[in-house]
C-alpha cells in the first residue's frame, strides 16, 4: 500500500540524516503489529479450512463478496481517518481486517499443498526482508517513483480484471512476476516513508500518535507482505490436488 508523509508530517526530515535509534522505538511497534496481522490471518485461515462449515461459508459467493466489501472498507477508513480514530479503534480496525482476510484467504489452504505454501511464505520472507533492508538503508529518495508505483497499481488491477475475462495462463503469470515485483518496491518504499514519518516532531511528542500511526505502517507493510505472497504462491504452483 503506497502512502506518503506528504501531508501527515510535513516536518519530517530527508531520510539521509536519519539513524536507526531514532526511529527504533516507532518501527518495532509497526513491525509488531504486522506480526500480529500475520499471525492472525494464518490462525484465521488455518481453522477455516480445517471446519467445513467455515468452508462451505467461504465458499458461498455472497459470503466472499460482502467479506471483501467489508475489507476494502476498513482499509479506506484507516487510511483516510487515521488521525480522527483512537488507538483502540484503529487496532481493533486492523485485526478485524485481519481476521477478514484470513477468513478469504482460507481457501489457499484447500488448493495448495501445504509444502508450497511454507515455500512461498520462506522466500516471501527473505525479499520482503531484503527489501525492508534497503528502504532503511538506501539514502535514494523513493517518493520519487511514487507515480510509477501508482501507475504499476492500476496496471495490475486492469490485467487481473482482463485475465478474469481471458483466462490466459502466459497472461496469469506475468501478472504475477509483475505483482512480486511491484510489492517489493512498494516495500521499500513503505518502509522508507516509515523511516521519515518516525522522525516527525509532532508523532515523536505523542505517545497515541505512535500508537495509531504504528498500525497504520503496519497496514501497509502488511499489505504488501501478504500480495507477495500470494502472487509467488501462484508463480510456485503445487496444486494439493
Amino acid at each position: 500500500m503506497a502512502f506518503s508523509t506528504q501531508g501527515i508530517f510535513d516536518r519530517a526530515r530527508d531520510v539521509s540524516s536519519i539513524n536507526y535509534a531514532e526511529v527504533k522505538p516507532f518501527l518495532k511497534w509497526v513491525y509488531a503489529w504486522m506480526f500480529v496481522g500475520l499471525l492472525t490471518t494464518a490462525g484465521v485461515a488455518a481453522f477455516v479450512a480445517s471446519t467445513p462449515s467455515l468452508v462451505a461459508l467461504a465458499l458461498n459467493p455472497i459470503v466472499a463478496i460482502l467479506s471483501f466489501i467489508v475489507q476494502i472498507g476498513l482499509v479506506i477508513v484507516l487510511s483516510a481517518m487515521i488521525k480522527r480514530l483512537s488507538p483502540t479503534a484503529a487496532a481493533m480496525m486492523f485485526m478485524v481486517y485481519a481476521a477478514l482476510l484470513g477468513f478469504s484467504l482460507s481457501m489457499v489452504f484447500i488448493a495448495f499443498s501445504l509444502g508450497s505454501i511454507a515455500v512461498a511464505f520462506g522466500t516471501t520472507a527473505l525479499l520482503f526482508g531484503a527489501m525492508t533492508m534497503f528502504g532503511f538503508t538506501t539514502n535514494i529518495d523513493l517518493t520519487r517513483f511514487q507515480g510509477i508505483f501508482m501507475m504499476g497499481l492500476i496496471g495490475l488491477f486492469i490485467a487481473i480484471i482482463i485475465n478474469v475475462i481471458v483466462g490466459s495462463s502466459f497472461l496469469q503469470f506475468i501478472i504475477s512476476l509483475f505483482g512480486v515485483v511491484l510489492f517489493m518496491g512498494l516495500t521499500a518504499y513503505d518502509t522508507q516513508n516509515l523511516k521519515r514519518m518516525a522522525t516527525a516532531p509532532e508523532l515523536q511528542a505523542d505517545g497515541t500518535m505512535v500508537a495509531k500511526y504504528a498500525i497504520f505502517g503496519a497496514l501497509g507493510l502488511y499489505i504488501n507482505f501478504i500480495n507477495i505472497f500470494l502472487f509467488l504462491l501462484q508463480l510456485m504452483g503445487g496444486s494439493s490436488d
